[in-house]
């Protein structure tokens, strides 16, 4: 299955960022791809006001999302903002293409390094996997890639790709530790890993200073179920195109068994 991995800089209007993505996916349309990815928070980028932008999953930012989706045939998950109880949004990813309408709202939530998503999002429950051409995918968020169970539940749910929509934040160490994550999450599943980020909002400053809010560093990656790196991006915008190999991952899975060989 081909994949596009879409490396954009979302700002703080929807309509901008509705068409950014549906200029992405046509481009991954393009290219062969079935299966297009957008980051975390493609409808408005973290530090505008989330609650006033929310729209439901029938509202107009995900109606525009399913008609891209439609017209090029391709499998679209991209983050977005939908309301919760309490006052708060949850950070959602719609998933929808040929035979696929799901939702995922973000389970762990970025309660670190002084930021607190919690704050103002809800966090969700739920486990997600989508099929597309037959391939099983997992829906993670960003901080989810720090809980490797999450993948593993991923894998127990049959998926051989796990696809990582982010805005990674910015500072000390936070690049390497990306790069570093995103391959040990394949290693502990034993699956492909599309790892799709915002890109740095300004690719000329330092990604070890810190910012006020997640906005994005770039190097989106697709990472092999053995975790090597297939193919990286930079940190500007930009699109990737791979093949994931659903065989290549149940191949790892014999050779190195970590799944069957849990005890915890």
């Amino acid at each position: 299955m081909r994949i596009a991995l879409c490396q954009m800089t979302a700002s703080t209007d929807p309509k901008q960022n509705l068409a950014e993505v549906q200029d992405h996916v046509r481009r991954a349309a393009r290219e062969g791809a079935r299966l297009a990815v957008l980051p975390e928070a493609a409808m408005v980028r973290f530090g505008a006001s989330l609650g006033a932008v929310a729209e439901p999953l029938d509202g107009p930012w995900a109606e525009g999302v399913r008609a891209v989706a439609r017209e090029t045939g391709v499998t679209v998950v991209a983050g977005m903002f939908t309301p919760a109880d309490g006052g708060r949004v949850a950070n959602t990813l719609l998933a929808t293409g040929p035979g696929v309408e799901e939702s995922y709202d973000k389970i762990h939530l970025y309660d670190a390094f002084g930021f607190r998503e919690s704050d103002t999002i809800a966090a969700g429950s739920r486990v997600v996997t989508i099929d597309v051409d037959g391939v099983r995918v997992g829906l993670a968020t960003c901080y989810d890639l720090r809980f490797p169970e999450l993948f593993r539940a991923h894998a127990d749910a049959g998926a051989t790709v796990s696809v990582l929509p982010a805005s990674w934040a910015a500072g000390p160490g936070k690049r390497a530790q990306w790069d570093l994550l995103v391959r040990a999450r394949a290693l502990d599943a034993t699956v492909w890993v599309a790892a799709v980020d915002q890109s740095a909002p300004d690719p000329e400053v330092d990604p070890e200073a810190p910012t006020k809010t997640p906005s994005g560093v770039g190097h989106s990656a697709l990472i092999g179920p053995d975790g090597t790196v297939r193919a990286q991006l930079g940190a500007v915008p930009d699109l990737l195109v791979g093949e994931v190999d659903a065989e290549e991952a149940l191949r790892v899975r014999r050779a190195v068994a970590v799944l069957d060989n849990r005890r915890l």
